[in-house]
């Protein structure tokens, strides 16, 4: 997770007497970052930006605004003390792991379309929209946000700031899926809820 250790998720702080303030400093940045990602994807919420910018361009804006505050977040996320577990020598697993969860994610956001997630161009309603449960989604039902969980908790090692990181990174996913599938079953209807029926994991193959 080179890009993630940039921002001193690997280097753990002193131990100093304001740490619960930093950690709660931390959830705090995250809570503001999730809540923008998950109203503005409300179709409320796009409604309300198409009177500000053309239609065409909704889906860009939000993804850029969306992606300002996570690297917003990254910047300012506060170095906690303490080392959770240090596998660097013998965590080769672990770093396959997380290769397998970057190709996860690359692969499953190609079938989507990369452009699209990007918010470089915006989606083409003319395309047909399909859901296989196969290649990255015959896995689980999101396996983008499978492959985020194993890159922020498979990695050799694991301060107690890259810890948090991952754990409220990850509630957010847990509760933002339900969410999410409630407006794909009201968009697709039939479309999605028979996708449900084929592939039972939402996350998580075998547990959830």
């Amino acid at each position: 997770m080179p890009a993630l250790y940039f921002f001193r998720l690997g280097t753990p702080a002193r131990p100093h007497d304001s740490t619960v303030r930093d950690a709660v400093t931390n959830v705090i940045l995250f809570t503001i970052f999730a809540l923008h990602h998950s109203v503005m994807a409300r179709s409320g919420a796009k409604a309300w930006l198409t009177r500000f910018v053309p239609a065409a361009l909704e889906r860009s804006v939000y993804v850029w605004m969306a992606s300002l505050l996570f690297l917003s977040v990254c910047l300012m996320w506060q170095p906690l003390p303490g080392i959770v577990w240090d596998l660097r020598g013998p965590g080769l697993a672990l770093s396959l792991m997380q290769l397998f969860g970057l190709g996860l994610t690359v692969s499953a956001a190609r079938r989507v379309g990369v452009r699209e997630l990007a918010g470089l161009q915006p989606p083409n309603p003319a395309r047909p929209v399909e859901f296989r449960a196969d290649g990255p989604f015959g896995l689980v039902r999101h396996p983008i946000y499978l492959g985020w969980v194993l890159l922020v908790f498979a990695t050799p090692l694991m301060t107690s700031s890259h810890l948090l990181f991952a754990v409220v990174s990850t509630i957010y996913l847990v509760i933002a899926i339900p969410l999410e599938e409630a407006l794909l079953v009201k968009t697709f209807g039939e479309k999605y809820t028979a996708y449900q029926q084929q592939m039972r994991w939402r996350l998580i193959p075998g547990l959830w």
